[in-house]
């Protein structure tokens, strides 16, 4: 990772630590609205690259109703280089996870999966049209996470080998 002050002003724009901890906050805890146990850490993941990639994002917003699977299955141009985005977007994931622990926002418990801290993220969801959308998104993606219940199967499903 380069310095903070030596990244290209858009990238610490979008993938500034804060927003991709509030995205992930959001994914966890939509997960747990299904599973109080908590987001396997493998899965957290994926969520960046599904919930800041646009047209992801928007396929996925515009199918909230529908089983992700599903809408997986039917918009194969999800999976185009998604896995290239896993791999890019892991440091940004990692930053977001440091400020989300250093807050005390997250805990990881001793199976490896990741639960919010209560009463640590506002629960209102504001910004701009395009920051709401990747955090409404950021909940579906978490729900449905829950819902698979799979680990192997949500990595399979989007081309990635777990």
């Amino acid at each position: 990772m380069k310095r903070w002050d030596q990244r290209p002003f858009e990238i610490r724009n979008l993938f500034n630590p804060a927003f991709c901890g509030l995205v992930l906050s959001r994914a966890l805890h939509g997960y747990e609205e299904e599973d109080a146990r908590g987001m396997p850490f493998s899965l957290t993941l994926l969520v960046l690259p599904l919930c800041l990639h646009k047209d992801s994002r928007e396929v996925i917003a515009n199918s909230p109703r529908s089983y992700l699977l599903k809408t997986a299955e039917k918009n194969q141009q999800l999976m185009v280089g998604f896995a290239d985005r896993v791999t890019q977007m892991l440091p940004y994931a990692f930053e977001g996870f440091g400020l989300l622990m250093e807050r005390g926002c997250i805990a990881i418990l001793e199976d490896g999966r990741i639960q919010t801290v209560p009463k640590k993220v506002r629960k209102t969801v504001d910004g701009t049209a395009e920051t709401v959308s990747c955090q409404k998104v950021a909940r579906i993606v978490g729900k449905e996470f829950a819902r698979i219940a799979d680990r192997a199967t949500v990595y399979t499903t989007f081309g990635i080998r777990p």
